[in-house]
């Protein structure tokens, strides 16, 4: 424990520099520091209220640096606690308090014989959390309990908890409510009660999550002023430079300082600052009003999105007081727009609650369900929101008029500085991020500014609202195209132009009044999993990092992979379970194997703008065309063919031209013939294994059951955005998913709509963004495709 609290440098912890044995002793070199203990300060008084909460502040900061780190106090109180005589708070003992210590040594708090196991009472008694009384393990909520009895001491100058004995004592924090500190030592701010009882909660899951959110309560009440700047004057040398070797060091320091500043202030050298430093994915980042602070929302250690925030000249970030969201917008009034309970639906798109906040610190208002995107004008009096209607996407500008619908996506809407236009993406095949930069006027009609982009992503205005700035990959048919997702800035009527290219992928996030760019590095990382025929243990089958998925046979799986050339071409491959590698098939798409894993569907290009479809043998044979006349497949990363178990009949999501895309049924026995199987915006189908009857997912986003020829039949036990993944062998029952990571796949009876879990997928949260998930008919063999992502926040200057 003392070598990992000696790893840790923080200004207000006590600093460790060495250790050692000497003579059989084990020593400790630790820093030296003058003042007193925050027990002998209380002894004299109570501490003014600006005080304790300065001093307050320090020991939060000072706490969520250790939690950071792993490292857990468990002894919190104020003879740990020292001040020193420039005003600086220090924490000491940390993680060491094992050794009994006699209730007449001098502490006046008596500490419990320490240990780690559950079960044995550790801490000291009036300062322990109840879940140390209780003798369970503690935690970092355990210290902000203790930090709280501590504040409320510091504060009313009364032990927040005390009995005549330890025993009683140990029984108060147990059961018991410390008296209001209205009470106890006069009036103080409401806020100030609310943190005191956020600490104090009996459960741990009450009290506020980390010591970053509790830091961030404390500025806040202390009306946004930090801890006091201490200024440490360097001790004077003995020897001291000539005054006029100092001052010429000094004029060539300012000279290389005014070279470096006019080379960063190049358009064609920017500058970077990174922002943010803990492992996890970036949903998004919004400047503050001011220019200084940034608000942004990211999962760390696989944990839902919380909404943290930094400024420019710092490197530390606060969890802000609030549910686990994400912000979309932040108006110059100081509203947020934030999205709660957000969820990936497929790949890229995401759907929750749209909520406002007040940046200053409040509970957030829920406004409106299945909202995807959304953004907030400067002035806060309009919203533009794209809302999940059924399976298609709409966006609403403002709100409440519609300015676009599609059965494809919109992302990253964005409102114009002066709250007249908004400008999107949209994306025709849900779940994949190519797409066009579009603009409309408010209640307008949307008009397209380009060209399908790949991989585009992140979009904001210019300062002056004259371009617009975005992230994306190569352009296709574009003779600058660029294989990764760089910054480019767009102005209405004009070509795109490249800002800044790295070989990288970067996403843009905001930018400021005064220029400043937010823009993330991103690291996106592909994953392939299963459990082929033979398998008894899920093995890893990635071959390439960024190969897709097409599907699953009793066999084996199709991968969809790439020739990495300028214009990548797409090939299919197939692994059989029993090998170790896969074998290219050819050029085309998959979409779909079928069960026996003789045959995949691909889809090949069929004439100038026209699509066709092909059986491509994987094994001995030639490939066999599919007739579909002048139907377009309709391919999503979850929309694939079905095969009947007999490997005579097949579905084929296609549409008509003109007409919304549904589900058709292709006789291969029969001469090929082909029909609808579903309405029009039926999607996600899977055929029964007698090829009779279709689950699709409806446009209401339910899923129902198609009989041929006859009407749909509501499919019970099953909710809302789940998809069906495969139609069990016996015909009776359907293995459904919602689409969200870790994958929880349920099988849901079809008589009596009983649900019950099958698998668990892709377990590890850490950075797991989506995917989709393929498995036979039998529910014995699956394999899983995802991507995780990490992301870097920055600050750019520069980016002209």
């Amino acid at each position: 424990e003392a070598m990992a609290v000696a790893a840790l440098s923080h200004p207000n912890i006590l600093g460790i520099y060495d250790l050692g044995m000497d003579g059989g002793a084990t020593y400790a070199v630790m820093e030296l520091l003058v003042g007193e203990t925050l027990r002998q300060r209380l002894e004299e008084s109570p501490l003014p209220a600006r005080k304790a909460l300065e001093f307050g502040l320090q020991i939060a900061q000072g706490l969520a640096a250790a939690h950071e780190k792993g490292i857990v106090h468990r002894d919190l109180k104020p003879e740990n606690i020292f001040l020193t005589s420039d005003g600086r708070v220090k924490i000491l003992d940390f993680g060491l308090a094992k050794v009994a210590v006699p209730d007449d040594a001098g502490t006046k708090s008596p500490t419990a014989v320490a240990a780690t196991e559950p079960g044995t009472v550790m801490g000291t008694v009036g300062y322990m959390s109840p879940e140390q009384v209780r003798g369970k393990p503690a935690d970092p909520r355990s210290d902000i309990f203790s930090f709280g009895s501590v504040l409320y001491e510091m504060l009313s100058g009364q032990r927040a908890f005390r009995g005549d004995s330890a025993a009683e004592t140990m029984a108060a924090i147990a059961q018991k409510d410390p008296p209001e500190l209205s009470e106890a030592s006069g009036k103080f701010s409401p806020a100030v009660e609310r943190i005191l009882r956020h600490c104090l909660e009996k459960r741990p899951e009450e009290r506020f999550d980390t010591a970053h959110d509790l830091a961030f309560a404390l500025e806040t009440a202390m009306g946004g002023s930090s801890a006091p700047r201490i200024v440490v004057e360097a001790p004077k040398r003995r020897r001291a430079v000539p005054a006029a070797l100092a001052a010429l060091a000094g004029l060539i320091l300012l000279a290389a300082g005014i070279t470096a500043g006019r080379m960063l202030q190049r358009p064609e050298q920017p500058n970077f600052r990174q922002l943010t430093f803990h492992r996890g994915y970036l949903e998004s980042a919004r400047f503050s009003p001011d220019g200084q602070t940034v608000i942004y929302g990211s999962s760390r250690r696989g944990e839902p999105v919380r909404v943290s925030s930094t400024r420019l000249d710092s490197i530390e970030s606060r969890t802000l007081d609030l549910p686990p969201a994400t912000v979309l917008g932040i108006s110059r009034t100081g509203e947020m727009l934030l999205l709660l309970q957000c969820v990936h639906r497929g790949y890229w798109v995401r759907s929750g609650t749209l909520a406002r906040a007040p940046l200053g610190g409040g509970a957030p208002r829920e406004i409106l369900e299945n909202v995807g995107d959304a953004d907030i004008s400067p002035n806060g009096k309009a919203l533009a929101v794209v809302r999940e209607i059924g399976n298609q996407q709409r966006l609403e500008f403002p709100l409440g008029k519609q300015t676009l619908q599609t059965e494809g996506w919109v992302s990253h809407p964005r409102i114009s500085p002066d709250g007249r236009r908004v400008a999107f993406i949209e994306h025709p095949a849900y779940g994949n991020d190519d797409g066009y930069i579009s603009l409309a006027d408010a209640g307008g009609p949307p008009r397209r500014l380009t060209r399908k982009w790949l991989g585009a992503q992140g979009l904001a205005w210019s300062a002056n609202g004259k371009e617009i700035y975005f992230t994306g990959g190569q352009e296709s048919g574009s003779a600058n195209s660029v294989p990764r997702h760089q910054v480019w800035a767009l102005k209405p009527g004009d070509s795109p132009r490249l800002v800044y290219g790295a070989p990288i992928y970067l996403r843009l996030h905001d930018i400021s009044a005064s220029g400043e760019v937010l823009v993330s590095g991103e690291d996106w990382r592909g994953e392939i999993g299963g459990l082929l025929q033979g398998d008894t243990n899920e093995r890893e089958l990635t071959t390439w990092s960024d190969e897709a998925l097409s599907g699953i046979s009793d066999d084996g799986v199709v991968y969809a992979g790439h020739e990495q050339t300028a214009e990548p071409e797409p090939f299919l491959y197939y692994r059989r379970a029993a090998e170790g590698s896969p074998v290219r098939l050819g050029p085309g798409v998959g979409f779909g194997v079928s069960p026996d894993g003789r045959w995949v569907l691909s889809i090949v290009p069929a004439g100038v703008g026209k699509l066709g479809l092909t059986l491509v043998p994987t094994g001995p044979g030639d490939p066999r065309p599919v007739s579909i006349g002048t139907l377009k497949p309709w391919t999503t990363p979850f929309e694939k063919a079905r095969w009947s178990s007999d490997g005579t009949k097949l579905l084929i999501p296609a549409s008509e031209p003109g007409k919304r895309p549904r589900l058709w049924l292709a006789d291969l026995a029969g001469g090929g013939s082909i029909r609808p199987a579903t309405p029009e915006g039926a999607s996600l189908g899977v055929l029964s294994p007698d090829g009779k009857a279709v689950a699709a997912v409806g446009e209401d986003g339910r899923i129902l059951i198609h009989p041929l020829g006859e009407s749909p039949i509501p499919v019970r036990g099953t909710i809302t955005h789940e998809i069906p993944l495969q139609w069990e062998t016996g015909g009776n029952a359907i293995f459904v998913w919602d689409r969200t990571w870790p994958a929880r796949i349920m099988r849901v009876e079809l008589s009596t709509g009983t649900r019950s879990a099958w698998k668990e997928l892709a377990a590890d949260p850490l950075g797991l963004l989506y995917g989709n998930v393929h498995l036979t008919r039998d529910g014995r063999h699956y394999v899983y495709r995802i991507r995780r992502a990490f992301s870097e926040l920055n600050v750019a200057r520069g980016l002209k």
